[in-house]
């Protein structure tokens, strides 16, 4: 039997382990705002399109309703959005960002030059790394 390869040579492990550096970069700036990632993330779809219902956040993010529900009930408690039955599908609950989930938005664009900025790449050679790993999960999910 022949051994593994060490952990470095596997690709799982090397995006596994930059995500997990990413978010540790995130959490001081994320933690001024209140906020955690999985949370910062729901914001990101809403404020990509107001208004979707919780199946819709989940099924952007590549998540279970079960663990959109939780973060979206915190982040209605801290006042970023609100949540209402769908009057055309009560099965359904719309969830809208509030004035002060719209005015974080701003507050959050730090995020991205901070990952520019510890990367030492070019936004073009983020871009090309980021198109990279979509094709990669997009293949793989298949």
């Amino acid at each position: 039997m022949s051994a593994p390869y060490p952990l470095d040579h596997q690709l799982c492990f090397s995006l596994y382990s930059a995500s997990m550096a990413i978010s540790r970069a995130y959490k001081p700036m994320l933690d001024a705002l209140g906020i955690t990632y999985p949370q910062y993330l729901v914001l990101h779809a809403l404020w990509e399109q107001d208004g979707r219902t919780i199946g819709e956040i989940a099924d952007r993010l590549g998540l279970e309703s079960s663990t959109i529900t939780p973060l979206v009930k915190r982040l209605e408690s801290a006042g970023f959005l609100a949540r209402a039955r769908n009057p055309d599908d009560e099965r359904q609950v719309l969830v809208r960002l509030t004035k002060r989930g719209r005015e974080i938005r701003d507050e959050c664009g730090c995020l991205g030059e901070e990952l520019l900025a510890r990367s030492g790449m070019t936004v073009e050679q983020l871009g090309k790394l980021n198109r990279k790993v979509q094709a990669l999960r997009d293949a793989v999910a298949g």
